[in-house]
Parts: C-alpha cells; structure tokens; sequence
C-alpha cells in the first residue's frame, strides 16, 4: 500500500473575524473489511475513522468517519479567524497510525 500523504488548503490570510474555508484531502487507500485475500482471508478493515482540527490548540472541527466513508477522503469546514492561527489537522486510523499536518494563517 502506498504511504499516506495529508494535503491541506488554507489562507495564508485573513482579516480578523473573517470566515474561511479550509479544504482537506488525505490520500489513503481505505480497505472495508469485506474483501478477502488470494488464500480466502478476510483483509482486515483500515480506515480512517477520525479527523480533528484545532485552531491555537482548541478543537473546532471533527468528524467521525464510518466504513462507507471512501478512499483519499476529502473534508471541507469553515472557521473564523479573530487572531493569528496555527492550525493543526490530524487524521486516526483503524490501525492506530495517526496521519497529522500544520498550517498556519496570519490577520491581515
């Protein structure tokens, strides 16, 4: 299976108290658990089952994710912005691997 690989896009600015939008994709090749192997076992289930994003360590977003959830998923939120931001995304997997990016966005 290829590495997973998390892109983010998010302002580089803003004015305080604006709105924007965040844009998340996280290239990962999700397995259901359905599938089975060349020898007839099943393929254990992998995917990725939860994303949080917090703003200067304040969560404002998550979502929990389910099995019909598809490969490389892409999440798209909006927050608002009062004060300089560091941003920091992370992305759980059913194996425990924790996938995790960082963007930072400044008041205009």
């Amino acid at each position: 299976m290829a590495k997973s690989q998390a892109r983010v896009r998010v302002p580089k600015s803003a004015g305080k108290g604006e709105v924007v939008e965040i844009k998340t994709l996280i290239s990962h090749e999700m397995e259901s658990g359905q599938r089975k192997d060349k020898d007839g076992n099943p393929i254990p289930r992998k995917i990725i089952n939860r994303f949080v994003c917090t703003m200067n360590g304040e969560e404002v977003f998550s979502a929990d994710l389910e099995p019909a959830i598809s490969a490389n998923p892409y999440l798209s939120f909006y927050v608002k912005v009062e004060a300089p931001a560091e941003l920091a995304f992370a992305w759980h997997d059913d194996d425990g691997s924790v996938y995790e990016a960082g963007e930072t966005i400044a008041v205009a």
